[in-house]
C-alpha cells in the first residue's frame, strides 16, 4: 500500500500531555473505533512510530524466519538460504527439517556457517529436530563504518602478507592469509545486512550516517569490491602453496612495487569514498593508470626466464595484483556517481 502523510498540529491538554489527532479514514480503514490502544514508540532524535498493538504480532514474524530443510537437501544449499535470511535482516533464523531430523552433516553445517560467516550471530538452541540462531549484533555495538575500516585493513594485510609468503617462501603465512578472507568475507555479509535494514528505515539510514538510499547501493558496490580484492589475494597464497617453488628476487621486487601501488591506490579510492570527494576520485582513477609502468618493468625482468612454470606463475601474479587496481578504479567510479551532484551548478 502507498505511504500516507497528514501535517497535524499538536495541542496541549490537562498539566502534562500533548495530543495529536488521527484522519478519520486512517481509523476506518485500519479497524479501530474509539478506546482502542495503540502503541507508540520512539526510534532515535527523529522518528515516533505509531501502530495497533494488534499488528504487533505481524512486526515479529517479520524478525522471525523459518526454513525447512529436506533430507537430502545438500550442504551448499543450506548455507546458502542461511546467508539470504541474514542478508534479509531476520533476528531469529529456525532451521527445521522437513521430515523428522537434520542429519549431522546439515547440523555440522549450520553450526560452521554461523561461526564463519554470520557475523553477531549465534546458536541459542541446538537439537537434532532443529537450529535455532540469533542475530545479537545491532548497530551501535558495530557501525557499518567501523566494519567497513575493519574490512579494508584486512583485505590489505592479505594483499601485502601473500607477497610477503611468496618473498620469504613462508608456507604458513600463505595459509594464514587464506584463512582470513572468510573475516573479510563476514564483514561483507554483515555490512549488507545493515544496507539492506537501512534501506527499509529512514531513522536507521540516517543513523548510519547515508544521505539516501542511492548512497547504501553505491557502498553496496564498494564491499564487493573490497570482497574481491581479498579473494585475488588468497588467490595469489593458494598459488604458492600449489607450486611450492621461489621466483627469481629481481622479479619479486617489482611484483612488491606493483602490489604498493594496487594498495595506495586504493586506498586513495576508500578515502574519497569517506570524504565524499567528487575530485579526489577522478585524480585516482587517472593515477591507476599508471599501473601499466608497474606492468611493463615486471615483463623485461621475465624475459630471462625459461622455465615455463615459472613464466606461468610471473603472469598469474601480475594479473591478481592488476585486478587490486581495477576494484580501486571501480570504488572510485563509485564515488564519481554518489558526488556528482556536489559539482553541479547552482541555479538561482
Amino acid at each position: 500500500m502507498e505511504e500516507q502523510g497528514e501535517t497535524r498540529k499538536i495541542q496541549f491538554t490537562g498539566k502534562s500531555s500533548y495530543i495529536v489527532s488521527l484522519p478519520k479514514q486512517w481509523i476506518n480503514e485500519l479497524g479501530l473505533k474509539q478506546g482502542d490502544q495503540v502503541r507508540m514508540v520512539r526510534k532515535g532524535s527523529s522518528t515516533l512510530e505509531l501502530y495497533p498493538p494488534k499488528f504487533e504480532s505481524r512486526i515479529q514474524k517479520k524478525e522471525d524466519a523459518t526454513i525447512e530443510i529436506a533430507e537430502d537437501e545438500k550442504a551448499d544449499s543450506l548455507v546458502r538460504k542461511l546467508v539470504s535470511l541474514y542478508f534479509l535482516g531476520f533476528k531469529t533464523i529456525n532451521l527445521k527439517s522437513k521430515k523428522g531430523r537434520l542429519n549431522p552433516i546439515q547440523r555440522k553445517t549450520a553450526k560452521e556457517a554461523v561461526k564463519r560467516m554470520l557475523m553477531g550471530s549465534e546458536i541459542i538452541s541446538d537439537s537434532s529436530n532443529g537450529i535455532t540462531i540469533q542475530v545479537l549484533v545491532n548497530l551501535l555495538e558495530l557501525s557499518v563504518d567501523g566494519a567497513f575500516k575493519r574490512m579494508i585493513h584486512l583485505a590489505k594485510s592479505m594483499s601485502n602478507d601473500a607477497i610477503l609468503a611468496v618473498q620469504e617462501n613462508n608456507f604458513d603465512l600463505a595459509q594464514e592469509v587464506i584463512n582470513t578472507d572468510d573475516e573479510v568475507d563476514r564483514f561483507g555479509f554483515y555490512i549488507i545486512r545493515q544496507l539492506k535494514i537501512a534501506i527499509q528505515n529512514e531513522h536507521v539510514l540516517k543513523e548510519m550516517g547515508f544521505r539516501n538510499a542511492r548512497d547504501c547501493l553505491g557502498y553496496r558496490l564498494v564491499v564487493k569490491n573490497i570482497e574481491r580484492t581479498g579473494d585475488h589475494a588468497a588467490f595469489i597464497a593458494k598459488d604458492f602453496l600449489e607450486f611450492k617453488k621461489p621466483i627469481k628476487k629481481e622479479i619479486l621486487d617489482k611484483l612488491k612495487e606493483m602490489n604498493d601501488f594496487s594498495l595506495t591506490v586504493l586506498d586513495e579510492s576508500c578515502l574519497s569514498l569517506f570524504k565524499e570527494d567528487y575530485f579526489q576520485a577522478e585524480k585516482t582513477i587517472k593515477k591507476i593508470e599508471e599501473i601499466t609502468k608497474y606492468e611493463k618493468k615486471i615483463r623485461d625482468s621475465s624475459k630471462s626466464l625459461k622455465d615455463d612454470e615459472e613464466i606461468y606463475r610471473v603472469r598469474r601474479l601480475v594479473e591478481n595484483i592488476r585486478r587490486i587496481s581495477e576494484y580501486a578504479s571501480d570504488i572510485a567510479e563509485i564515488v564519481l556517481n554518489m558526488n556528482i551532484e556536489k559539482t553541479l551548478k547552482k541555479t538561482v
